[in-house]
C-alpha cells in the first residue's frame, strides 16, 4: 500500500514528461522556434558523424575511424563561430592527449597501466586549463583510446592526428553550410514574452490596488516584479548567441528572409521599465510592511491602479508591435489616456495631507517614469 503514491508520483511526472516532449514535437513541426532549431542542429550532427564515418572508416579504412566521427558531433555546435572555435580547441586538446598517450605506452613499452598512471592525471589537469573551454575532457578521453589500442607507433599516432582532422572539417562545413544556425529569431521572441510578463506583473498590481485591503498581495507583486530580472536575462542571453551567430556565419547571406533583431537600444528601454515596475512594487510593499507609515488616500491608489492598467495595456501593445503588429494607433491612444490620467494622479498628491507624501510622491515619480520608459521606443 506504502509504493502506490509513489507508483502514482511516478506515472504523473512520466506524463508530464510526455506531455513536454509531444508540445516540443509539434512546436518543431508547426513553426520555426527554438525546438525547430534544435531538431536541425540534431539532425545536422548525426548527419556530420556519418559522413566524417564515411570518409575514414568506409573509404579510407583508417585504423581508428572512431575519432573522426566523434570530433564531428561535437563541431556542430550552436554557432558557426563556436564550431571554429571549439575545433581549434579540441583538434589541440585532442592532439596533445594522442602524443603524450603515445609517448606514455612507448616509454612503458605497452604497458596499459603504466602508460594510464603517466598520463591521465597530467591530461585531467591540462583539461582544466581555460584555453581548452569546454573541450578539455577530449585530451583525457583521447588518451584513454590511444592506450587501450594498444599501439604506439608514428604512422598510427599520424593517422589518429589525421582522423581527428577529417572529423574536424567534415563537422564545421556541415555546420557552416547546411541551414548554418542564425539565432536571429530568439532575441524577438524573447523580448515579446518580457513584454508580456511585464504587462501581467502591473496588471495584477492595478488589479489587486483597486481591491479593499489590496495591499496585503504586495509581497507577492514585488515577487512577481523580482522574477522579471530571469527574463532580462534572457534576453541579454538571447541578444549574446545573436551577435555570435553573426559571426563568420553564412546564414545571413543565404537565408534573408529571417528579420533582424530589434535593436540593442530595446534591451536597455525594457531594462529601465522593469526596474520601475520593481521600484513600485517594493513602495507599496514597504507600505504595507511599515506601520509608521501613512498609506495614500483611496482615491489616489484608484488613480494609480488605472495608471498602472493603461501602463499594463500598453505593454500588451508593445508585445504586438514587438511581434510584427500595426497597433500604432492603440499605442497612441493607450499614452493619450495613460498621461490624462497621470495628470489626474498628480492634481490628487497635490491635495493629500503632508503625511502621506513621501509614499504618494514616490509612487507618483516611479509611475510617471514607467509610462516615459514606455514611450521611449527604439
Amino acid at each position: 500500500m506504502a509504493q502506490e503514491p509513489r507508483w502514482g508520483t511516478a506515472w504523473r511526472w512520466l506524463g508530464l514528461e510526455w506531455t513536454e516532449v509531444w508540445r516540443s514535437v509539434r512546436s518543431a513541426y508547426e513553426e520555426a522556434g527554438t525546438e525547430r532549431d534544435t531538431l536541425v542542429q540534431s539532425l545536422k550532427a548525426a548527419g556530420a558523424a556519418i559522413a566524417a564515418w564515411a570518409v575514414s572508416g568506409w573509404w579510407l579504412q583508417a585504423p581508428m575511424a572512431l575519432l573522426a566521427p566523434w570530433t564531428a558531433i561535437a563541431m556542430v555546435g550552436s554557432t558557426v563561430y563556436q564550431s571554429v572555435r571549439t575545433g581549434i580547441q579540441q583538434f589541440a586538446i585532442i592532439a596533445l592527449g594522442t602524443i603524450w598517450a603515445s609517448a606514455a605506452m612507448a616509454l612503458t613499452r605497452d604497458q596499459t597501466m603504466a602508460a594510464m598512471l603517466l598520463t591521465l592525471p597530467i591530461m585531467m589537469l591540462l583539461g582544466n586549463y581555460r584555453r581548452f573551454g569546454s573541450q578539455g575532457i577530449y585530451g583525457a578521453t583521447t588518451a584513454l583510446f590511444v592506450i587501450t589500442a594498444g599501439v604506439s607507433s608514428t604512422s598510427t599516432v599520424g593517422h589518429r592526428l589525421l582522423e581527428t582532422l577529417i572529423g574536424a572539417v567534415i563537422g564545421l562545413l556541415v555546420n557552416a553550410l547546411v541551414l548554418p544556425p542564425v539565432h536571429l529569431r530568439s532575441v524577438r521572441s524573447r523580448l515579446v514574452r518580457l513584454a508580456r510578463e511585464t504587462a501581467d506583473v502591473i496588471d495584477t498590481t492595478a488589479a489587486g490596488l483597486r481591491e479593499e485591503g489590496g495591499l496585503e498581495d504586495a509581497e507577492s507583486w514585488h515577487h512577481s516584479a523580482s522574477g522579471l530580472t530571469v527574463s532580462l536575462q534572457n534576453v541579454s542571453e538571447a541578444r549574446r548567441w545573436a551577435t555570435e551567430g553573426a559571426r563568420w556565419n553564412p546564414g545571413g547571406r543565404l537565408r534573408r528572409s529571417v528579420p533582424k533583431p530589434p535593436p540593442f537600444a530595446e534591451d536597455t528601454r525594457w531594462t529601465r521599465v522593469c526596474v520601475r515596475v520593481l521600484a513600485v512594487t517594493r513602495t507599496l510593499k514597504g507600505i504595507h510592511e511599515d506601520t509608521e507609515l501613512t498609506p495614500p488616500t483611496p482615491d489616489f491608489l484608484r488613480l494609480l491602479s488605472d495608471a498602472l492598467g493603461q501602463a499594463s495595456r500598453i505593454c500588451a501593445i508593445e508585445a504586438e508591435l514587438l511581434s510584427g503588429s500595426e497597433a500604432w494607433a492603440q499605442r497612441d491612444a493607450a499614452f493619450q489616456e495613460a498621461w490624462s490620467i497621470l495628470g489626474a494622479l498628480t492634481d490628487t498628491f497635490h491635495r493629500q495631507d503632508p503625511s502621506t507624501s513621501a509614499v504618494g510622491g514616490q509612487l507618483l515619480l516611479e509611475t510617471r517614469r514607467l509610462v516615459m520608459d514606455l514611450a521611449a521606443r527604439a
